[in-house]
């Protein structure tokens, strides 16, 4: 059996981040982990573009096109939902992560959601720094993935 090796090089890797800038405290904690952590992994500074969105449901739309440029290796979804009292919770994680999923699935972009579904702001809060960080490596492995496959 042959197994392909998981590659978290990100050398030369053009890096594109979309972040919601609705509950912006979360978002700014998740970016910094984030940007952390690609610098960490060798992606330079000035390969990682950010571009800034009202919120969740505008996610997709700005990833696909930074898709269809095709300057970008790999894209970053970054943001926080917050449940609140209405059924709007469910509509906009429902359909915010189903349009980030056919971004990659129609582009072959690899896209790594790192859009938090949290009950409350102590739960989001918890999960920033560990999600932004997942969300660098999870980025650069599956660029280098797919670049074997």
């Amino acid at each position: 059996m042959r197994e392909i090796p998981q590659d978290l090089n990100g050398s030369g890797l053009r890096i594109g981040i979309v972040l919601s800038r609705f509950n912006s405290e979360i978002g700014e904690g998740l970016l910094a982990a984030c940007e952390a952590e690609l610098i960490k992994l060798g992606v330079a500074e000035e390969d990682i573009t950010l571009v800034t969105v009202p919120g969740a449901l505008e996610t997709p739309l700005a990833l696909q096109q930074l898709a269809d440029t095709e300057d970008y290796d790999g894209l970053i979804a970054l943001g926080a939902i917050i449940r609140g009292e209405t059924y709007h919770f469910e509509v906009v994680s429902n359909e915010s992560a189903r349009g980030i999923s056919e971004v990659q699935l129609n582009t072959g972009v690899p896209v790594a959601n790192a859009i938090l579904t949290t009950q409350n702001d102590e739960q989001a809060i918890e999960r920033m720094a560990v999600k932004g960080a997942e969300a660098a490596t999870v980025a650069i492995e599956m660029v280098n993935l797919l670049k074997q496959l």
